[in-house]
């Protein structure tokens, strides 16, 4: 899953609004910044093997991002981020240590076998990537209906709702470019790659949301 994840910054977005957006956007992804930068740095290891339908990425080894252990600290210390160096309330702190976590749900569909249960233990995913038409529906449909949700919580609060479809318009733009990209190269390469995608997105969605509504302050 690719701008899937991002459908859960967009609802909680629209659900708790007391967090910035792009916070929201870094939180649906935070667990691949880390593991961007891990696979850099040689700690957690993938290969890609164009013969596999949807995602050629075989992911070996990822358990400080991708086991269940793992997601689960990444999800507290965004958290515990949004709450001490955002200072945004408990609620939407709270909100912000789950859409960390919604990302390996969104994992646990798409990918094949290769997010640990726990270190050591059995590895786990339903294998949606296999069905590339189907897994792509998926991934833009979850980003319409929460765009829907998200424009709808901009029109109540008084603002435009533009910048939501430019929003998601990148997010669409993002999942072609990544369905056509080629699939061999070097790992480091291709985190590299990834993890500009997800700076870039973070800063469109600073941009897009930074102007408030009358009468309002945007946090």
């Amino acid at each position: 899953m690719f701008v899937g994840h991002y459908a859960a910054a967009l609802a909680a977005k629209a659900a708790e609004p007391r967090a910035p957006l792009w916070s929201y956007i870094v939180a649906s992804q935070l667990v691949d910044w880390g593991w961007s930068c891990l696979v850099m740095a040689g700690v957690e290891k993938l290969h890609l093997d164009p013969s596999l339908p949807g995602s050629h990425l075989v992911l070996d080894e990822m358990p400080w991002t991708h086991s269940l252990p793992g997601a689960l600290a990444w999800s507290v210390g965004g958290a515990l981020l949004g709450r001490f160096v955002l200072r945004v309330p408990w609620a939407a702190a709270a909100m912000l240590g789950a859409v960390v976590f919604s990302h390996w749900l969104g994992d646990l569909l798409v990918h094949r076998p290769d997010l640990l249960l726990y270190p050591g233990g059995p590895k786990l995913g339903l294998g949606f990537w296999n069905y590339p038409m189907p897994e792509l529906i998926l991934e833009l449909g979850l980003v319409a209906v929460t765009a829907v949700l998200w424009t709808g919580q901009r029109k109540a609060e008084g603002r435009h709702a533009w910048p939501a479809a430019l929003f998601v318009g990148l997010l669409v733009g993002l999942q072609m470019i990544n369905a056509l990209l080629p699939g061999d190269g070097a790992p480091e390469a291709m985190a590299r790659t990834a993890l500009l995608a997800y700076i870039a997105t973070a800063v469109w969605a600073w941009w897009m949301d930074r102007h408030p509504a009358p009468g309002r302050r945007v946090v």
